[in-house]
């Protein structure tokens, strides 16, 4: 936890009270989760988020931090929630008025690959906060967190390395901001180089 306040200080030095909570929310939320859907995970996303908004300026700050900080809160992989009830849990006791706590759970609900196959997010905290998540699903993370998601659900590695063409070579073309877009260039061409790589040692009919 202390390492997780650390990271939110490094990145955020203005965050208030509220974000500080919500990074003792998720830590406790996530605790023992080891398959690439974890506090880590999720402050790598706030990060992302962070440099986003930086070219962002009409965003609405504090909707794109708590949103990316509890965007897994109800992973459907992870919790048997319904209607954002982690989420909204964290945010009605810490004193968001309902309004804004919806405007939250939109962004958030707005993030899935899965779910939002083809959508653009209406919003441009939508916007944003989904680039930052499919940013961590590439690049040299983005391959630790497949392999690792696969381990604990006991997937074949072929099965690991048919998620790379199902979803995280497609995610380039599927940014909304520019800084995402520039950003994902690096992460997608080292997911070809990666699996370039695997196929040149091992062959594809050996995975």
């Amino acid at each position: 936890m202390d390492d997780l306040h650390t990271s939110a200080d490094k990145l955020h030095t203005s965050a208030d009270e509220l974000t500080r909570r919500a990074v003792d929310y998720i830590s406790g939320l996530f605790s023992g989760n080891a398959g690439g859907h974890d506090a880590a995970h999720t402050m790598r996303v706030y990060r992302n988020a962070l440099r986003i908004l930086e070219e962002e300026p009409g965003a609405d700050r504090e909707v794109v931090l708590l949103a990316a900080l509890l965007h897994d809160a109800d992973d459907h992989k992870l919790f048997a929630t319904k209607d954002n009830a982690n989420a909204r849990r964290f945010l009605a006791a810490n004193g968001v008025p309902e309004e804004r706590a919806d405007r939250i759970c939109e962004v958030i609900n707005a993030v899935s690959f899965s779910a939002n196959r083809g959508r653009v997010p209406y919003s441009v905290e939508g916007r944003i906060v989904q680039d930052a998540d499919r940013l961590d699903a590439m690049g040299a993370i983005g391959v630790a967190r497949t392999f690792a998601y696969g381990g604990e659900h006991g997937r074949p590695l072929g099965d690991s390395v048919q998620h790379f063409y199902d979803k995280l070579l497609l995610l380039k073309g599927l940014m909304n901001t520019e800084t995402g877009n520039r950003l994902a260039e690096r992460r997608h061409a080292f997911l070809e180089a990666f699996l370039k790589e695997l196929e040149e040692e091992g062959g594809k009919e050996s995975i």
